[in-house]
């Protein structure tokens, strides 16, 4: 069994780095800049630049990838076809015609929107002309210091038609890609930016809350519907079975806000059974924990159901009743033990989910986990929360199809580990 274990430990390791360059392409590349989607469009340069410095987005997407040179926010490239931009509060600077005209003999400073770093070099590409000198445009590439950037200088008028700036690189491995791995070494998931504090606290201080709601849910409803169903195996086609069949279908058909709604404004407004708002102690876990129960034991039930009556029909069963077997032996000791392996593949995927809580409960119950904290994530668009929340998820459903195999062979004998 441990080589087994080491052999899909292997394997697992395509698999996770494909997951984290799935998150890394959904947060970092799709979508536009994140530093906007945050901060909105109407943040200063500076702020923006301190959210992409401090989370590495102002680094190239790939190592050894396109250019060695990436945009900085201190200068929007400038195409003075239509608006001369900052350069019109500059002294000596005139625009016209599609282009600004620096005046002869004076040296301008960039028009910056903060101050330019001094531990790398900025590439400056300048579209310009010298009208008394020659009527060809130019394009030149020179790099700087930052205290180093300036236009104009000679004897003559210069015309400028685009000026582009970029930081230059000095590491061609350095990038976002690169940094967010080295993030996950650490264990840093970042800094969330609507509380400004780290991430892996505000995911350990979830995480309590969240399986608190979620694993008592998950085990009474899972022990609930596996005893409905052996109910509904041992009197098949009778009031019984079908009294439950009838339940299953109804509590299927409610949709989940319902069962929120309905159970705070009877069980806990009216009735004051329960708390409708909270989390201070264990108390005001109950309702959620019922709502989630009830809300989930339709489907449950039906599919347990199928399984425990598709194994009653077997061969095995029939020759078991030959030979004088009772029936309740045969449903606890033939069939539930059979019908483990679908039950263990629905079980074991559920695990994972238990991780990110419950989303809807969380929120209308004022409960602090992960859900909850999801949720708050999304909608204020806390890249950094979200990113962490999904990448964890993620990793524990590889390792959760890694259990499953490992049961399989625990509960059959059939399966072996190769």
């Amino acid at each position: 069994m441990i080589r087994y274990i080491a052999k899909r430990m292997l394997q697992m390791i395509p698999t996770v780095l494909g997951v984290i360059l799935i998150t890394f392409i959904l947060f970092n590349v799709a979508g536009g800049s994140p530093a906007l989607r945050v901060l909105g469009p109407h943040a200063q340069a500076d702020t923006l630049e301190a959210f992409d410095e401090l989370r590495g987005f102002n680094k190239p997407l790939f190592p050894l990838i396109g250019p060695r040179s990436v945009t900085t926010r201190a200068y929007e490239d400038s195409d003075f076809e239509r608006t001369p931009g900052d350069w019109q509060h500059v002294d000596g600077v005139t625009y016209t015609n599609g282009m600004i005209v620096l005046a002869a003999g004076g040296e301008y400073a960039l028009p910056v929107k903060f101050e330019l770093r001094d531990d790398c070099d900025y590439e400056l590409t300048v579209e310009s002309r010298q009208p008394d000198i020659s009527r060809d445009w130019k394009k030149e590439h020179k790099t700087f210091q930052s205290s180093e950037i300036k236009l104009g200088g000679g004897p003559a008028s210069l015309e400028v038609r685009s000026i582009k700036l970029r930081r230059r690189m000095s590491n061609p491995f350095d990038s976002q890609l690169l940094f967010y791995f080295k993030q996950l070494a650490k264990l840093d998931f970042g800094v969330s930016h609507s509380t400004n504090q780290r991430v892996s606290k505000l995911l350990a201080d979830g995480i309590g809350p969240s399986l608190m709601l979620t694993v008592p849910i998950f085990l009474i409803g899972l022990v609930t519907s596996i005893t409905l169903s052996l109910l509904c195996a041992f009197w098949r086609d009778t009031w019984v079975d079908r009294f439950f069949v009838i339940i299953s279908v109804a509590l299927m058909s409610v949709n989940y806000l319902v069962y929120i709604v309905a159970g705070q404004y009877f069980l806990a407004f009216k009735a004051r059974w329960f708390p409708i708002w909270g989390f201070e102690d264990v108390q005001y876990l109950a309702l959620p924990v019922l709502i989630g129960v009830i809300s989930g034991l339709g489907g449950s039930l039906r599919f347990y159901r199928t399984i425990m009556l598709d194994e009653a029909h077997r061969d095995y069963v029939r020759t078991a009743r030959a030979k004088g077997v009772s029936k309740s032996r045969v449903l606890f000791r033939h069939v539930l033990k059979n019908a483990m392996i679908p039950i263990i593949t629905n079980v074991v995927i559920a695990i994972p989910f238990l991780y990110t809580g419950s989303l809807l409960l969380e929120s209308f119950f004022g409960i602090p986990g992960l859900g909850y904290l999801g949720i708050n994530a999304i909608n204020s668009s806390d890249v950094d929360v979200v990113r962490a929340i999904v990448l964890i998820g993620a990793f524990m459903f590889v390792i959760a199809n890694l259990l499953t195999d490992l049961c399989y062979a625990l509960v059959d004998p059939r399966v072996k580990l190769k």
